[in-house]
């Protein structure tokens, strides 16, 4: 299980005055990527870059390098503030060990006297499965910015993900644990790798806004089939229909089994064409779906986003549609747009009303369970985590 200190390996900061010592696992620091790197020597240049445009730094280096190079003041050379406006984009950052087990005693006590807290998951939750996330220094947005920076020629190389190979992480069992234990009412993800269903949440614990992997749906009746395989679409074996938003064909080649009961005593198979759940761009939303996250949106008074830069709709919507005044905990490795929400105070200006932690969610939690639950109860739960393994192997049936 997560152990809440960092795993990168000591680095020297990347700033070339920097005197400080190595950035060492419990120091804040910052990864950053450039797109473009000159070649040959980079005389003058400030920032000890490598030659992929990559860089990590002391975490109050980093913000004073970016809070700098936009000053008439500022010595760094016109190529080397191309860089930094560009690695600006790209930045994760990861907030000390202190400080993450301080925000982590704030946020339980945050849960602990919530009455309806509810979470917002993205893929930073699933990076520790294996999945890649979509921003940041190797996002998949990071890679297609890079590839126009670059004017790179063809398709960039596309990576098949064997959703059906992935594990739930410690984040996904938190959350599960959190929701048997009465402290969290509700989970809205937009994430579509099936790993939240397969930890454990039951279908009404949970709004999947763009989809599950492994769930598939009857044309006609509505029926859902939670499978232990990925219900792809493009079947041929039926009749294609091509979406009229995103143009792709979402029927998987299997019927409706459902039995119906079309007259007294007399029951028949629905028969109707099973499509997946996936949400491409340009689908609409499942109105049922949405509704369902609106309303718990709607009753949350505290809402906590983990792995999410809440820049998709209607996801980043919800984030404020609950309980005045908002109280709202963020963690993920890259700024948003709500972070300045986070760090509202309190009335007797005292405490802020929500928190904001930049780093790996299962870090985060790793820490808050420890003041969620009592030793005894955590560390038997944590002990657990190999059978736990050994029935989403069942549940997968590799």
């Amino acid at each position: 299980m997560a152990t809440g200190r960092d795993d990168a390996r000591e680095k020297k900061c990347a700033v070339v005055a920097c005197d400080k010592c190595l950035i060492s696992q419990t120091d804040g620091r910052v990864d950053v990527r450039a797109f473009i790197v000159p070649k040959g020597k980079r005389s003058g240049f400030h920032v000890n870059w490598d030659d992929n445009g990559f860089a990590t730094f002391h975490e109050d280096c980093w913000f004073d390098l970016k809070s700098s190079y936009k000053s008439q003041e500022s010595n760094l050379t016109k190529e080397e503030k191309e860089m930094v406006k560009e690695a600006i984009k790209t930045a994760e950052i990861h907030n000390s060990y202190d400080k993450v087990q301080r925000e982590a005693e704030h946020i339980a006590n945050l849960i602990k006297n919530s009455k309806y807290c509810i979470a917002i998951t993205g893929a930073g939750i699933s990076t520790a499965a294996g999945i890649g996330d979509y921003r940041g220094i190797r996002g998949k947005w990071t890679e297609r910015d890079k590839d126009k920076k670059q004017e790179t020629k063809g398709k960039s190389k596309q990576v098949t993900l064997n959703f059906q190979r992935l594990r739930p992480t410690y984040t996904h069992e938190a959350i599960v644990k959190l929701m048997d234990n009465g402290d969290l009412k509700h989970v809205i993800s937009q994430n579509v790798d099936g790993l939240h269903r397969l930890s454990g949440l039951e279908e009404g614990q949970i709004s999947e806004l763009h989809g599950n992997t492994f769930i598939e749906k009857c044309e006609k009746c509505k029926k859902r089939y939670m499978r232990n395989f990925g219900c792809g679409g493009k079947a041929t074996n039926v009749p294609v229909i091509m979406c009229k938003q995103c143009r792709i064909n979402h029927r998987t080649g299997r019927v409706c089994n459902d039995k119906r009961c079309i007259m007294v005593f007399f029951l028949q198979k629905c028969r109707g064409y099973l499509m997946n759940t996936i949400i491409n761009f340009g689908d609409y939303l499942e109105e049922d779906v949405l509704r369902n996250a609106i309303h718990h949106a709607g009753q949350a008074d505290l809402v906590i986003a983990l792995g999410s830069t809440l820049q998709v709709y209607p996801a980043n919507c919800l984030v404020e549609m609950g309980k005045r005044p908002t109280r709202l905990v963020i963690c993920n490795r890259q700024s948003t747009s709500f972070d300045a929400v986070c760090c509202k105070m309190e009335e007797d200006e005292r405490s802020m009303l929500g928190s904001r932690v930049f780093g790996n969610c299962d870090k985060l939690m790793s820490h808050i369970m420890r003041h969620m639950l009592s030793e005894e109860e955590l560390q038997d739960w944590e002990a657990r985590r190999e059978e736990r393994l050994v029935t989403y192997d069942l549940n997968r049936k590799l």
